[in-house]
């Protein structure tokens, strides 16, 4: 028996060709009356390409033919940010100007740049955007709570980079985009184009700089798109408190069932994101939050998790959000299957992947809680491996500790930290920070104080040992011990004073290891130990002194005495 043959159909090329082409011109004119304020800026709208809040499939399309992404297997976008795989914070400028500079802590983590030199480099990345074919738009807000949100635009010339802002700021309905109108804040991200070292005041090709007057932002010489991400973040840092009167905290945060709040204050490494990713919690969100009048909302419309080692087994709800709309960035790959290999590390130690949060199942949508928090964790990476694995902070210590904000910066977060550093991050914020930290830290002890908050120091570093020697507190005890956190049990638990800190450890707690919640314990060699817990306690000591003249005498005396 002869079978007739059918020929499957196939779109012809030339047809999908003028049906894209058509689409692409809709983008643009989706603008329409946006126009005029490009033309403004400097764009040269008869030779750019401008697409507007492009649905991820286009922008897949788009970094797949012209930046040599790949969708791996699970469907997430995965691209490269070249050179710079993590934050370049000694780049980073804030521009001295009448309106903003009483406000602004200057130092070494905000470096003054004049408003010529800012204009400079604005034309600077212009131009550069007006030599690209596509220029990508994504308009979208920061703050879930519509009474404290601002309204961001992002201008970028990779489909990489409008993706990975498309799920880290929260998107908006076709109404709101529609009724957009003028922007609060713009990012100008030409990160391709370096910046010129001879322009005055820049320190390399590198410029990461935010004009509070103009509400702007300039990226030059960096493609890593988490520059953008802490850009928004800083300015909200700034807006909360100085615009609104409310606490903008560099912190993940969840809520029970029965509307109990916890937030996790912590830097990059520390647990944070992982922490507060719990399948019997909901998650407001993984890093950046409010704590306002009416309860807690999440600043972002997205997460950005850390991928290195990641396993479906530990963290379950963040391996299963990667999947088609999920950016994973610097990830090493099988070439042959797509499947990314999260233990490789030979890009960078600081692989991510940003994904909405509507992506985590449990999260709580909207990301507003009109609830007030009930516990406070604040996350160290002690890589002495001195600091207990949980301790109950009295009001005195929470202040403490939080303006010290001891940490270990670990490989990969920042640009050239190649092994765990020690170090101490005011507010658990500093490379983020924008007003004195005694301002954030005095808003956070007034609304303790009022809503009468419980506040716990938990390491995730080291324990029997300093790095090298010891061992990463495994993440099944922390988890226990957050767990404990929330169902009350610690706050009943028994304590014992541990030494010079001065901390109040439990005595013991179902499932995990006595010596683990006492380092003493956890240590073979005690005179090796007792020399490590002086030496921390010394650098306590040096880096709050930075504080000890704006603080009252009972929060200098919380912290460790030698």
């Amino acid at each position: 028996m002869v079978y007739n043959h059918t020929t499957p159909y196939v779109t012809p090329h030339i047809l999908h060709k003028h049906y894209a082409q058509a689409y692409d011109a809709e983008v643009s004119n989706l603008i329409g009356k946006d126009l005029e304020y490009f033309s403004q800026a400097g764009f040269d709208m008869d030779r750019i390409q401008i697409k507007r809040n492009a649905p991820p499939a286009v922008l897949y399309e788009d970094a797949i033919r012209n930046e040599g992404a790949i969708i791996s297997s699970s469907g997430a976008l995965i691209n490269f940010s070249g050179k710079k795989t993590g934050r370049s914070p000694k780049d980073k400028r804030i521009v001295y100007e009448e309106t903003s500079k009483d406000e602004i802590w200057w130092g070494s983590v905000n470096i003054k740049m004049d408003e010529h030199t800012f204009e400079i480099n604005r034309e600077r990345a212009i131009d550069y955007l007006n030599t690209r074919d596509n220029v990508y738009v994504f308009d979208g807000f920061a703050g879930w709570d519509p009474k404290y949100r601002i309204k961001v635009r992002v201008i970028c010339a990779r489909a990489y980079h409008a993706l990975f802002m498309n799920n880290m700021l929260i998107r908006p309905t076709e109404e709101e985009l529609a009724n957009f109108g003028d922007p609060d804040f713009i990012i100008y991200n030409a990160g391709q184009f370096p910046a010129n070292r001879f322009t005055k005041g820049m320190s390399s090709t590198t410029s990461v700089e935010i004009n509070f007057k103009r509400m702007e932002m300039v990226i030059l010489g960096t493609e890593y798109a988490g520059e953008m991400k802490k850009g928004v973040f800083s300015v909200m840092h700034y807006l909360q408190p100085v615009k609104f009167g409310q606490l903008s905290l560099h912190s993940s945060a969840n809520v029970g069932e029965s509307g109990d709040v916890t937030l996790f204050f912590g830097l990059s490494g520390t647990g944070k994101t992982t922490l507060s990713a719990d399948p019997r919690r909901k998650l407001i969100g993984d890093d950046e939050h409010v704590w306002s009048d009416d309860g807690v909302f999440n600043i972002e419309g997205g997460c950005y998790a850390k991928c290195i080692n990641l396993s479906a087994e530990k963290e379950p709800e963040i391996f299963n959000a990667i999947r088609f709309g999920s950016v994973l960035e610097n990830v090493v790959y099988n070439p042959v299957t797509r499947v990314p290999d999260y233990d490789d590390a030979s890009i960078t130690e600081n692989t991510r992947c940003a994904y909405p949060i509507e992506f985590i199942p449990n999260a709580q949508i909207p990301c507003h809680v009109k609830s007030q928090p009930k516990n406070i964790i604040m996350l160290t990476c002690d890589a002495f491996g001195v600091l207990p694995p949980v301790a109950k902070l009295t009001p005195e210590q929470a202040s403490y500790h939080f303006l010290a904000g001891y940490t270990s910066k670990t490989p990969g977060t920042e640009d050239g930290v190649l092994e765990p550093i020690p170090t101490f991050s005011t507010c658990y914020s500093a490379p983020f920070i924008v007003l004195h930290p005694g301002r954030y830290a005095e808003m956070l002890a007034e609304r303790m104080s009022k809503n009468n908050v419980d506040c716990w120091l938990i390491n995730t570093g080291w324990t029997g040992g300093k790095f090298g020697t010891g061992k990463r507190c495994p993440l099944k005890y922390t988890r226990r011990i957050v767990d404990a956190v929330h169902s009350g049990e610690l706050a009943k638990a028994e304590y014992e004073t541990f030494g010079v800190f001065n901390l109040q450890i439990p005595t013991s707690l179902e499932g995990v290891p006595r010596e683990l919640l006492n380092p003493r314990l956890a240590w073979a060699n005690t005179e090796a130990f007792e020399r490590e817990v002086r030496k921390l306690a010394g650098m306590f000591q040096k880096a709050f002194a930075l504080y000890e003249s704006d603080v009252e005498e009972k929060v200098r005396l919380a912290g460790p005495q030698v």
